[in-house]
């Protein structure tokens, strides 16, 4: 187990490495002069020279790309331009709202689609399995967005039952701030949750059809023990899978959903970073991101041997 996760390890931080050189190079390199794209076409020379030096642009590449990197390393990723404080600060504000948005997302996705994949697996090509999968498939299909503004003119412009849109910060108390973020995680949820079951449907179809199910069933196993007890475990990997991948897109990939509940998350912090050529600010974010989904995916595979002792031998 522990060279498993040590080969883990080295290579999360290989494509850490990688990655870094990929962001630095687009960001830095690619869109040409950094400082005259965040000032303007219309900055004066002395503006752009001053933006210059003050980013450390006038350094070498390489110069550049170490400090930066060493900057990664403890911490320090810069000073917002548009902002005029540390980017880490403003990376620490917003993600206490993106991180709890994520985590109450994937809590009720996965509360949503475990059932409800167990439930149409176990009942397969009945009227009650053609429908769920049904409405799984209307999920995926129907944009988080639009179902977005559904539910705020149903829950809070009709019903007036949560605000519809805002966060209150969590100085406000833990149920305002709670409050503020139904919506939003349950627009984000829902379609996840259609995704998932659909995933944990077709594993637990493969794993059902194996020569222990029937062996299981054979020694006089109830169905519910079979499910439960032999196949959902071994259906686990792919179901794990799709898990890591969601949470990462759900920290990562919520810019639209923050901008039509104003919520003041990362995706939002991205999104005015970008229309504001606040390239310092994109370069930690994405950093972030980067690290973050690299590090879900070595918890992904450490979590993969847990579930399948026979891949802790496995590169």
């Amino acid at each position: 187990m522990l060279s498993y996760a040590s080969k883990r390890v080295l290579i999360g931080i290989a494509t850490m490495l990688a990655a870094s050189i990929v962001v630095f190079a687009v960001l830095e390199v690619v869109p040409g002069d950094p400082a005259r794209l965040m000032l303007g076409m219309n900055a004066t020379e002395d503006a752009v020279r001053a933006l210059q030096e003050q980013m450390g642009l006038n350094q070498p590449l390489l110069v550049r790309y170490f400090h930066w990197l060493g900057g990664l390393l403890t911490g320090n990723l810069g000073r917002s331009y548009t902002y005029a404080v540390p980017v880490i600060d403003l990376i620490t504000e917003r993600i206490a709202v993106s991180l709890p948005l994520a985590l109450i997302s994937l809590a009720l996705s996965t509360t949503i689609a475990l059932p409800v994949g167990l439930f149409s697996a176990s009942r397969r090509g009945t009227i009650s399995d053609t429908a769920t999968m049904g409405a799984a498939q209307i999920g995926v299909a129907i944009p988080n967005f639009w179902f977005a503004l559904l539910l705020v003119y149903i829950f809070a412009v009709t019903l007036r039952l949560v605000p519809a849109g805002g966060f209150p910060g969590w100085s406000a108390g833990m149920w305002p701030a709670l409050k503020s973020l139904i919506l939003p995680s349950i627009a984000l949820a829902l379609p996840q949750a259609a995704i998932l079951a659909r995933v944990t449907r077709s594993a637990l179809l493969d794993v059902l059809g194996e020569d222990y199910i029937r062996t299981a069933r054979a020694k006089g196993l109830t169905r519910r023990s079979v499910l439960y007890r032999h196949a959902l475990r071994n259906a686990l990997i792919p179901i794990l899978t799709i898990l890591g991948l969601q949470f990462a897109f759900l920290l990562a990939g919520t810019i639209i959903i923050e901008n039509v509940f104003y919520l003041p998350g990362l995706g939002r912090l991205v999104f005015q970073a970008i229309t504001q050529r606040d390239l310092i600010v994109v370069e930690g974010v994405v950093m972030l991101l980067v690290a973050t989904v690299i590090l879900i995916n070595l918890l992904v595979d450490l979590s993969y041997a847990v579930v399948d002792p026979r891949l802790r031998g496995r590169t």
